[in-house]
């Protein structure tokens, strides 16, 4: 994984934690020891897990290797995301601004909210009874 020209980032999304190394290359995505197209069966996740390159146009200038833990598909995606973005601008700061502008740069926190004891779920109130 780590080498001496590469560049390390995490990513985070809900639960998912995706740990990125970015280095000069030919554009090869690596996730958890499988390629992008074995790890993500969804052709979506792949295009939200390489939208920080594609937005800089730098898809064929980097090989990307990440290991992902947590949430779903979907959430990995995202965090794979974001992770790159943090170490695209780690590298060179001028490209901070492009990713912060589309949003890549801000870590998307939202959870589940935790179910409440003697409740349905979290929110779920009982029926209102008038009489």
């Amino acid at each position: 994984m780590p080498d001496a020209q590469s560049t390390y980032s995490t990513g985070k999304r809900k639960t998912a934690v995706a740990r990125v190394w970015i280095r000069p290359g030919s554009g090869a995505v690596t996730v958890n020891g499988r390629t992008i197209e074995e790890y993500f069966e969804r052709e979506t996740s792949r295009m939200v897990a390489k939208q920080s390159l594609e937005i800089l146009e730098m898809l064929d200038k980097y090989d990307v290797t990440a290991t992902v833990k947590g949430g779903g598909h979907s959430a990995q995606a995202e965090a794979m995301r974001h992770g790159i973005a943090r170490a695209l601008t780690t590298e060179d700061g001028e490209r901070r601004r492009s990713l912060k502008r589309a949003g890549h740069l801000t870590r998307d926190d939202r959870k589940k909210e935790r179910k409440k004891y003697g409740r349905a779920g979290a929110r779920k109130r009982f029926q209102y009874s008038k009489r």
